[in-house]
């Protein structure tokens, strides 16, 4: 017998709606796949604790990524490298502050088709008992086409009065707005490009003017043992002349890294007070009497996080430009102060910047200025304004990649004839100062020899040579590998060894930061310095120095190298 609505009575019970819940659950699958594609979003859920990231097929396709590999930190990998540290922070801060939604704003580099896209991030957070993060569970959206709209929309409205009294005026403005969306991915390609380039370089670069460099030192300190002679003098000036070169090259490979933000920085907590002042005696020295010097230190200035020798080399940079721009003498001045970048400054600023508290250190001139179409072109790299030899052009792209890999920001302001003012912006440090440990001190070749037995492990057959037999003229005892499995083996047959030098990137599948690892964890009285040229992201992380990384960079000189391995050793850890 049926019922009313068409049921037998013998249907068994339960079957029908078991029947419903599979439709019902497929339909939610599809409905849930048709939304994520009509909003062109992507789900995202982070285990913390774990480190365990899983992301849905959409968003898979959003990034551009075939296979993934379920972990946190090959999901950071993809955001582009200037915005990671400002989204590690954000991140960091949410938690912190027990924050239960977190959203940002970043760009992403499609390894599809290289393309630099703009993604929205919404998510929210789940915490424990205790508060600690254990789920982020959101969704990604591409906002890149709504930023450029808003780009033209933001000028538009700016000029919303002129554009009613002429239309002109209306396609000028929109005209403009667009060229500034294109001039910033422009520059962001051109940072990314020269910074792939720069990498791909440096390393056999700099290893090659390790070489030269401690070449000619090498015929150096055996020209004394020479008599003199007409000819051991044409030696000497021929020596000094291309190891001049050797150096202008060195600081032009170390200009380009630090343009394309893969310097290795140690920050830490200063006080841009102290370190002006403390320069002020040699720019005095340096500029020359017909160039007047003046700081204007602000009282109660904040301190700020940064390396201090490459914002002392920026300060540097900036005086040494403004006095080529004063040849018949001026003034200069150095000024510091309290600042706070608000949302509307930072607005209006094509690359990503923070509103909040910042340090600034400004450079003033009263030379001859730059017009508009200089000023968009200064921090390009190679772009001078100097007579052909008297610059590189890469002064204040150094500058540039210096503060922003600082999460700093730079502005440069200047008229024709009224001279220029250079200010840097680099974030404040809430934080306690650094106790930082002087490891190395003032050491001169005689007192850096040892006796202690040092492996070198160098795949370059050049760079590995000169190292070691530099080592051996100090009186070391050395011992040598050509890649990282060799000097796993030395260790095994040899543990009366006090030093690993060891180069960071290496082929053969152990790069020297797993050997450092693995060494130290079988030998933990082993003590570790490396070397390089590039690091590759194996000992520096976000622009910055690993703690507990001890590191001299190519090219050294044999002081440097007799120097920061006495010190090394000499270090109690």
């Amino acid at each position: 017998m049926n019922d009313p609505d068409g049921r037998s009575d013998d249907a068994a019970p339960g079957d029908g709606d078991s029947r419903s819940s599979d439709v019902r659950r497929r339909e939610n699958d599809d409905l849930l796949g048709l939304a994520e594609e009509a909003g062109r979003l992507g789900i995202f859920e982070w285990h913390v604790p774990a480190g365990a990231v899983r992301l849905s097929p959409k968003f898979l396709r959003l990034y551009g990524l075939s296979a993934f590999d379920g972990r946190y930190d090959t999901w950071r990998a993809c955001i582009f490298r200037e915005d990671q540290i400002r989204i590690t922070e954000l991140i960091e801060s949410a938690f912190e502050a027990g924050s239960r939604e977190l959203n940002a704003e970043f760009r992403i580099a499609r390894p599809t088709d290289g393309a630099l896209r703009w993604i929205e991030a919404r998510n929210i957070i789940f915490y424990d008992g205790e508060k600690r993060p254990l789920r982020v569970v959101g969704v990604n959206v591409d906002v890149t086409e709504q930023k450029r709209a808003m780009v033209q929309f933001r000028a538009f409205t700016e000029t919303l009065e002129e554009r009613v009294k002429e239309r002109t005026r209306e396609l000028e403005t929109e005209f403009e707005a667009r060229q500034k969306a294109e001039e910033a991915l422009r520059q962001a390609q051109k940072i990314e490009a020269v910074g792939q380039l720069t990498g791909g370089i440096a390393h056999d670069f700099n290893n090659l003017l390790t070489i030269v460099v401690g070449g000619l030192e090498a015929i150096g300190r055996q020209i004394s043992m020479l008599p003199e002679s007409p000819a051991a003098s044409r030696i000497v000036r021929a020596r000094d002349m291309a190891l001049q070169g050797a150096h202008r090259a060195v600081t032009l490979t170390s200009r380009l890294l630090a343009f394309s933000r893969q310097q290795p920085l140690a920050p830490q907590a200063l006080d841009a007070n102290k370190l002006v002042a403390g320069i002020c005696e040699l720019l005095r020295r340096t500029l020359g009497e017909a160039v007047a010097l003046e700081t204007v230190l602000a009282s109660g200035l904040w301190r700020t996080f940064a390396d201090s020798n490459q914002l002392e080399n920026a300060v540097v940079n900036l005086a040494l430009n403004a006095r080529d721009a004063m040849p018949n003498g001026g003034k200069l001045t150095i000024e510091t102060a309290n600042c706070y970048l608000d949302e509307a400054y930072v607005g209006e600023i094509a690359e990503p910047v923070m509103q909040g508290q910042y340090v600034m250190v400004a450079v003033t001139d009263t030379g001859s200025g730059m017009d508009k179409a200089t000023l968009q072109k200064v921090f390009e790299p190679f772009f001078t304004t100097k007579d052909v030899g008297k610059g590189t052009g890469l002064g204040l792209s150094q500058v540039y990649g210096f503060v922003r890999q600082s999460a700093g920001h730079v502005k440069i302001y200047s008229e024709v004839g009224e001279g220029t003012t250079v200010k840097i912006y680099l974030p404040r440090h809430r934080g306690e100062s650094d106790s930082v440990k002087a490891e190395e001190g003032t050491f001169d070749a005689a007192r850096a020899i040892g006796e202690e037995t040092i492996l070198v492990v160098e795949d370059d057959d050049a760079l590995r040579a000169y190292t070691t037999e530099s080592l051996r003229e100090l009186g070391y005892r050395v011992l040598e590998a050509a890649s990282g499995a060799a000097a796993l083996e030395i260790l095994s047959n040899d543990s009366d060894i006090d030093l690993l030098f060891t180069d960071v990137v290496m082929p053969g599948g152990i790069n020297g930061r797993q050997l450092a690892n693995n060494t130290t964890h079988r030998w933990p009285m082993l003590k570790v310095l490396f070397t390089t040229g590039y690091t590759r992201n194996a000992i520096v992380h976000q622009g910055r120095l690993d703690p507990g990384i001890h590191l001299i960079s190519k090219p050294f000189s044999f002081l440097e190298l007799a120097t920061r391995i006495r010190a090394r050793l000499d270090a109690p850890d």
